[in-house]
């Protein structure tokens, strides 16, 4: 099997690879200052990573890189992280770990005194907001708390960004940097040569650092290990989605079988003339299958309920 040219970037070797090194720490200011659209003083000019962190005990973070961590030159701590696999409560989760990010700064209290900002920055391989709810919400979303009334948006401590990668359409080359990142990660394993999109700063930097012919053994088999970590948890997920539909079908069948019975024993009774006190309904809602095939029989047999 011939191997790609450049590896797929939403997997966990070589997302860290990329963005949460000292050799390319400059490919992460780069993707900092366009996803945040910072531009002259504003922009982010150096970055200290943080060291890697233990995962989270939450379940649905377990696919998540979730330590590439930094501060930049005023001390606000941006935290980085890419999901694969769509999970139920996936923003909960978000918002969930970015505040403990937020809270968690005593430890670095020597270096910066005091509660800085945070800006938690998710980037999604799947719609966390499809199209056709209202409002309709952009590929590239920014969130922070404001005030209802007047919106006053002077509570800046934590922030939320998200970039939604199915939202960008593949069909057209992109036009603007958040384009260009959007195309980065969802196309750069496709391809043999490096597009003229992907030819100035900081992406064909990136790219370099990619060249799946420049890994050694010892870095070619974490990539494929983490790669196969994906596609397993993603089989997992598919298999007891078929099966809770599967269940769930078999459920609504069973249920639908025990209200024809039921209606069939009324029916029954109205025939024979026996009363079917509210007593009775509820004895009768308490019978399983095979009770109430009994009843039915007894009902035929004796005409009457007992």
């Amino acid at each position: 099997m011939t191997r790609p040219t450049f590896a797929d970037p939403k997997t966990d070797f070589t997302f860290k690879r990329i963005f949460g090194s000292e050799e390319h720490k400059d490919v992460l200011l780069a993707f900092l200052n366009h996803i945040l659209d910072l531009d002259g003083p504003h922009r982010i000019v150096a970055v200290e990573l943080l060291p890697p962190e233990q995962r989270p005990a939450v379940a649905e973070l377990k696919l998540s890189i979730v330590d590439v961590k930094c501060t930049d030159q005023r001390g606000v701590t941006y935290s980085v992280k890419l999901q694969v696999l769509q999970v139920e409560g996936f923003e909960r989760c978000v918002v969930d770990n970015v505040g403990k990010t937020y809270t968690n700064q005593g430890a670095r209290a020597e270096h910066y005194p005091g509660q800085n900002d945070v800006v938690g920055i998710t980037i999604s391989d799947f719609d966390l907001w499809p199209d056709g709810r209202e409002p309709e919400l952009p590929m590239l979303s920014r969130w922070r708390m404001k005030e209802r009334d007047r919106g006053a948006k002077d509570l800046s401590e934590i922030r939320l960004v998200f970039l939604e990668l199915p939202k960008y359409d593949a069909r057209q080359p992109p036009k603007t940097p958040v384009e260009t990142w959007a195309y980065f990660f969802r196309e750069t394993d496709k391809l043999n040569v490096v597009p003229e999109m992907l030819m100035e700063h900081p992406f064909v930097d990136a790219l370099e650092a990619m060249r799946i012919a420049r890994f050694t053994v010892d870095e070619w088999d974490p990539y494929i290990l983490s790669g196969m970590a994906i596609q397993n948890k993603r089989g997992a997920l598919s298999f007891a989605e078929k099966r809770g539909r599967a269940k769930g079908l078999a459920d609504a069948r069973e249920e639908g079988r025990a209200e024809g019975m039921r209606a069939a024993v009324e029916a029954i009774c109205t025939m024979l003339g026996v009363e079917v006190t509210e007593e009775r309904r509820n004895e009768l809602a308490r019978l399983d299958a095979n009770e109430t095939k009994e009843l039915i029989a007894r009902l035929q047999q004796t005409k009457s309920w007992s």
